[in-house]
């Protein structure tokens, strides 16, 4: 696949494609005899991945540092596995503090719908 492919097929620019690459953050991509990105369906997996993590708040520098592990192979599974449990903690932290804020206005929306039913209500002259 060319770039172009790719990044329409991820909704990335070929331009942050490009960056990802030049900064480690996906692998080198193989190249055609004249020099065009050629990338296969395991590179694209990798941007794939790339995007989810970077859509879940994981740092470049993060993804970069896994992604040096990976290069090394099998050898680094381990250091992989324990930066992904890094990072699902810290995701996990995220979450709760969104379902946190999710309650809150959920109880707001609440309060501020019972208060519109009570106005309603004297705007119609409806016994409570």
């Amino acid at each position: 696949m060319t770039i172009a492919e790719v990044s329409k097929k991820v909704n990335l620019s070929a331009d942050t494609l490009r960056y990802y690459e030049r900064i480690g953050l996906i692998p080198e991509v193989n190249r055609t005899e004249s020099g065009i990105r050629d990338y296969t369906e395991k590179d694209l997996g990798l941007v794939e991945f790339v995007i989810c993590f970077r859509n879940a708040g994981v740092s470049i520098e993060t993804l970069i540092e896994y992604m040096k592990l990976y290069k090394k192979g099998d050898s680094t599974i381990e250091a992989r596995k324990q930066l992904l449990i890094s990072q699902r903690e810290v995701i996990q932290k995220r979450l709760d503090e969104i379902q946190n804020t999710f309650e809150k206005l959920n109880f707001k929306i609440d309060n501020y719908e019972k208060i519109l039913i009570k106005r309603e209500k004297e705007l119609l002259g409806i016994s409570k």
